[in-house]
């Protein structure tokens, strides 16, 4: 527990302080020397004769090479962009390598992290921002936490995969040399081959041994940009084929040999223990083998996961009451009076003499809500366990594989190192694989199993039930405005803290405030000489975790909204005035550049409207304008431009893609979203409760990448939050309707 905690306390507090004949290479050995001794490359564990590792992202085999993938696919396109990262300095083509994801090890710690961990703005690039953030990343190496999550994919494998595949590339450039006598200087590498000045080929496969004799040259240097093959240029991705044909094997669709099923019924008062059960009549189901007791629930082994679920259906159980509310209204009565000094979070910023400013010129109040809202990835919590006297192997699809070697060694009594984890691919998360619903019930239920290989898989509407959701939230905002100016923003929230909940089910409570809930909150770039930004902690509430943008999700939503009430006040152009204010000059071009995309203008009158919103989240700008129209049946979403800033774009194709499907998941879940409780349990258990949109409500979404900022950033969930506020002011625009609280669909109908 003890290491959990100093894994978690360093690494989770963003912002609080703010083979058989093979090879491997990689930029691992630059951390090396001051590495914990866990962070040893762990491709070395199982090497065969003729074997060697010097690095944990690339193996050369007399075989094959294998890439490794060190973060979690969750749909993001990891099992695809990591690997091309470092093909592309390999000179290795699509085709010419496999692709593995890493297993638990301290050696893939995330760097990204450091971005959110400083207690810095994401623009400023000063000395001592510069200082904490290098503070920071010395933290992350100590924990070696390895997650994913936060954006912080390709930020954190931008450069340490390029590298890796240079020290590759050069080391069997130089074990070419040694074997034929000619100069480094005089070889070359092609399509997974060196070449040899006479026009020999050698296929790196045949290298292997070769190279697993000579130290790696470690100060191998990263190809320019300029002669990059595959960085940059639109790509199909190295997963699209099998998932297209249905090849690809999700974490639900494995199997093993002798393997029984397993589904569950939980107590949807989230948290709480069973307190009886009668399973008298799922006993005689058919395919039933066993019926299960469990920590907080009952488990039905069955001969296939449809009789498990069914048999679980009629299992009759007693519940332990919830914790915290029973109904929905009374959720939002604690949040309500959550703005007390007892709840003070933390003031995030403060600029200027904000009372004094409020008392200048007219001064606009507006609440804000935002609702709890479910993961719902389409492939339901699974998993396979198997104990046995030497301890506990799981397969499951997940972002923390050291938490769940965590969570299930502690649910049966192992150590963590007892229990071997395999990642697993996974049919979307948004969140929901950063918890472990599954993983503790997997290990009760297989430890009463021993010997047999247990799957287990939730049912949709279990998943629903069990799925911890989204922070609820409700904003208390203050403004005023003098001679066409805004002078003062007092931005106030109450809300449950995610990430806290988040690191005290993983086992490592914290008591420092929750930055999530100052993202979109604080990190404001208009020049407002009177500004300050606040949370509030609620406490008593449902518990509530990480979702796609976080805190960002609903605090985007309620400042960008307010920002535009004010600008609205002030007798400004939406567009004009954000440009005006905007005090960051990359930001500034961002905005201009999506007020050219969307060919801005001021208003179009006839029942439409434009609205625009500007959110930073995970460090990444990213602006939106959302076109809609009023008509007979409600208002119709026409199209949507958006600009995003990540630095680099490493695939056009795949940064579209998830720009598009951030939009798409913001506005629908602004529209039509929201998970409500009676009698303590979510009220919500399908997707016909929950409706995202659909098809044919789907805008034209108008993309376009910058690469002006001096970092490289992440692209994952930055597009969500502008879409909420984009759309409420466009709303207003095309109606006068200003819409404050989530889902939209309570207050005005959508074709």
């Amino acid at each position: 527990m003890g290491h959990m905690q100093d894994l978690s306390r360093r690494a989770f507090v963003f912002g609080s302080a703010a083979m058989a004949g093979g090879i491997a290479f990689g930029s691992y050995n630059a951390a090396e020397a001051a590495a914990p001794a866990a962070a040893d490359n762990p491709l070395t564990a199982g090497l065969g004769p003729n074997s060697v590792t010097f690095n944990p992202w690339v193996e050369i085999s007399p075989e094959k090479i294998t890439l490794i993938a060190q973060h979690a696919d969750i749909g993001q396109g990891v099992g695809s962009v990591q690997p091309i990262m470092i093909a592309e300095e390999m000179d290795l083509d699509p085709g010419q390598f496999e692709v593995r994801f890493a297993g638990p090890s301290p050696a893939y710690f995330n760097t990204g992290f450091k971005e959110e961990q400083a207690p810095f703005l994401a623009a400023d690039q000063s000395p001592a921002a510069e200082a904490g953030r290098a503070a920071a990343l010395e933290g992350l190496r100590k924990s070696g936490l390895q997650m994913t999550g936060g954006s912080s994919t390709i930020p954190d494998t931008y450069e340490k995969l390029r590298k890796a595949g240079a020290i590759a590339r050069e080391t069997l450039k130089a074990a070419a040399a040694k074997r034929s006598g000619v100069a480094v200087a005089d070889i070359r590498t092609q399509s997974g081959h060196v070449i040899l000045p006479d026009g020999k080929t050698i296929p790196y496969v045949e290298l292997a041994a070769d190279a697993a004799g000579i130290p790696p040259v470690l100060d191998a240097q990263t190809r320019d940009p300029s002669s990059w093959r595959l960085i940059g240029k639109p790509m199909m991705r190295l997963d699209v084929r099998a998932k297209v044909l249905g090849e690809l094997k999700f974490g639900i669709d494995m199997k093993m040999e002798g393997m029984l099923y397993a589904s569950v019924k939980l107590n949807p008062n989230k948290g709480q223990p069973l307190k009886s059960y009668d399973a008298s009549k799922a006993q005689s189901m058919p395919g039933v083998r066993k019926i299960l007791e469990i920590k907080n629930g009952v488990a039905v082994i069955a001969t296939n996961s449809w009789y498990a679920m069914r048999a679980a259906d009629a299992v009759k159980c007693e519940w332990a009451p919830s914790v915290y509310p029973a109904d929905q209204a009374d959720h939002w009565k604690v949040l309500q009076s959550s703005f007390k000094p007892e709840f003070l979070g933390k003031e995030w910023r403060k600029i200027g003499d904000v009372e004094a400013g409020l008392k200048t010129g007219k001064r606009i109040e507006a609440e804000y809500r935002a609702p709890y809202v479910a993961h719902q990835p389409l492939e339901p919590l699974n998993g396979i366990g198997l104990v046995t006297d030497r301890g506990m192997e799981i397969w499951v699809g997940h972002q923390s594989p050291q938490f769940v070697q965590h969570i299930a060694a502690t649910a049966i009594g192992l150590k963590p190192e007892q229990v071997t984890f395999q990642n697993q691919w996974t049919g979307g998360s948004f969140g929901h694989r950063l918890e472990y619903e599954n993983v503790r019930v997997l290990a009760e239920i297989a430890n009463q199993m021993r010997g047999t290989p247990i799957k287990l898989v939730f049912s949709r509407e279990e998943d629903f039930l069990q799925d911890i959701p989204r922070q609820i939230a409700l904003a208390r905002h203050r403004g005023s405005i003098d001679k066409g100016k805004i002078v003062a923003a007092d931005l106030q929230l109450a809300s449950t803290a995610p990430l806290k909940g988040l690191l005290e089910r993983s086992g490592a409570p914290s008591k420092d405030p929750d930055a999530q809930l100052a993202a979109g909150l604080w990190n404001v770039y208009y020049d407002i000489p009177n500004f300050r930004a606040t949370t509030y902690e609620a406490q008593g509430l449902s518990p509530s975790t990480t979702w796609r943008s976080v805190g960002a999700s609903t605090a985007g939503f309620f400042t960008e909204s307010f920002i535009d009430e004010l600008i609205h006040a002030a007798g400004l152009d939406p567009m004009k005035a954000r440009i005006a204010m905007c005090n960051v000059p990359h930001y500034r071009k961002l905005l201009e550049t999506l007020a050219e995309m969307s060919n801005w203008k001021g208003p179009l009158g006839n029942g439409r409207g434009r609205g625009v919103a500007f959110v930073e989240s995970f460090g990444t700008p990213t602006a939106e304008v959302v076109e809609v129209t009023k008509t007979a049946r409600g208002i119709r979403v026409d199209k949507v431009w958006v600009a995003v800033d990540v630095g680099k774009v490493i695939d056009p194709v795949n940064f579209e893609n998830q720009v598009q499907g951030g939009v798409v998941w913001g506005l629908g879940h602004a529209i039509n979203c929201e998970l409500t409780y009676a009698k303590g349990a979510a009220q919500q258990t399908n997707y016909n409760h929950h409706e995202a949109m659909r098809m044919y409500q789907c805008p034209v979404i108008e993309v376009r990448g910058l690469e002006n900022d001096p970092k490289v950033r992440g692209v994952g969930e930055p597009p969500v939050p502008p879409a909420a506020p984009a759309l409420a002011n466009a709303i207003f625009a095309a109606t006068g309707l200003r819409i404050r609280e989530m889902p939209f669909n309570k207050f005005i109908d959508f074709v």
